[in-house]
């Protein structure tokens, strides 16, 4: 029952920084699409299908910063089949950072950061699925 609430709890930790820095990172890339606050060159985009950071903030907010936030209340308030979600997470994240190092075809060390995050996630959710037990259909009416 331990091991369960620590890994719970990891991946709160992990869904919460993921949220949070997701949020930060796609704010100045919304607001400013040229890159200008976190001064990224235009250059990065060349091998990639945009022509700003416009987009890239807009799908950065949505599926790691909005979404992981939305996750982490969901298993704060134990919803029903939580455990998925979380590795689904993981799957988005490493799955973006796979996809984002192939179109600016360089890797520096939030890459490694993130990408081992995405992966903590995949592991949290494999786990939690595993260790919580499966209830019952609420909608399944028990008769004698």
């Amino acid at each position: 029952m331990k091991s369960l609430i620590t890994v719970r709890w990891v991946a709160m930790g992990l869904l919460f920084f993921l949220g949070v820095s997701g949020v930060i990172g796609a704010f100045p890339m919304i607001v400013d699409p040229h890159g200008t606050p976190w001064q990224m060159p235009q250059s990065l985009l060349i091998h990639s299908p945009f022509h700003s950071y416009l987009v890239p903030g807009i799908l950065l907010f949505c599926a790691n910063g909005f979404l992981p936030l939305f996750i982490c209340a969901m298993v704060l308030n134990r919803s029903r089949n939580y455990a998925p979600l979380i590795a689904i997470q993981g799957v988005v994240l490493f799955g973006w950072i796979v996809i984002e190092c192939l179109m600016i075809r360089t890797v520096v060390w939030p890459h490694y950061l993130y990408g081992s995050v995405g992966l903590a996630m995949i592991a949290c959710g494999a786990l939690l699925g595993c260790i919580v037990p499966r209830s019952a259909p609420s909608d399944v009416l028990v008769t004698r």
